[in-house]
């Protein structure tokens, strides 16, 4: 992958000033550019490398995702899927942009793993303190997955707050149709920071890290474009 020189390549997307064109992550790659000939340049470019020292692309796993219309490619007479979302690194990225998808897709994962630690939090021997832990520990991180990443509407944070409420309500054995005000529930868990409040601690720990400078230029960083604002 370092051999084709897609670091020098003129192809790709301009963020804060500097041209990006692949993100690499052990044996997965993503690979991006401004329009369907420099991608399909990209592509290339790695098949070419990968059939020097022996490697074959997989047309299969390889997909193709476009924010326009695009043509069908074919590669070595098979067709690469056009999709219009796909799991990079266990998130969901959309042709739209958008993070309301992935963080439904997040909120859904948490819903199952509250629902499968029903056993735990039925139990008498385990305290309301150390349960309200658990869903903390075992819960939360489930839906914070990636979280740093997102863009937070207020629909967004009205679901993120319902889902925390419906933890509590779940972990206290408090249906819907009793007549108990969040607040009443709230006083009663005492969880301390909410679970909103948690994904804003861990945006700013993230942002603040002197280390992540190239992930802080691709959050941060302008993106160039010809459209006027408004």
């Amino acid at each position: 992958m370092r051999n084709a020189e897609l670091e020098e390549a003129q192809a790709g997307i301009k963020i804060a000033g500097r041209n990006t064109n692949n993100f690499r992550y052990v044996d997965d790659t993503t690979l991006m550019a401004e329009s369907e000939e420099e991608l399909k340049s990209l592509l290339m470019k790695v098949k070419e490398e990968n059939e020097k020292v022996g490697l074959k692309l997989n047309i299969q796993k390889t997909k193709i995702m476009s924010s326009g219309p695009i043509t069908s490619w074919q590669i070595d007479g098979e067709t690469v899927e056009t999709v219009s979302d796909f799991i990079f690194l266990g998130s969901k990225i959309t042709a739209d942009g958008d993070c309301n998808h992935e963080i439904k897709r997040r909120l859904l994962l948490g819903r199952k793993v509250m629902t499968n630690l029903d056993s735990i939090l039925k139990s008498r021997d385990i305290t309301l303190p150390t349960k309200v832990r658990l869903v903390k520990a075992m819960v939360f991180p489930v839906v914070m997955y990636g979280c740093e990443n997102w863009t937070v509407k207020k629909a967004e944070r009205q679901r993120i707050d319902a889902f925390e409420l419906w933890c509590w309500r779940r972990l206290l054995r408090v249906p819907w149709t009793a007549k108990r005000s969040n607040q009443s529930i709230l006083k009663d868990i005492s969880p301390g920071i909410s679970l909103e409040g948690m994904m804003l601690k861990l945006k700013l720990q993230t942002t603040s890290c002197e280390e992540l400078t190239h992930w802080k230029r691709l959050m941060l960083g302008g993106i160039g474009g010809r459209r006027r604002r408004g």
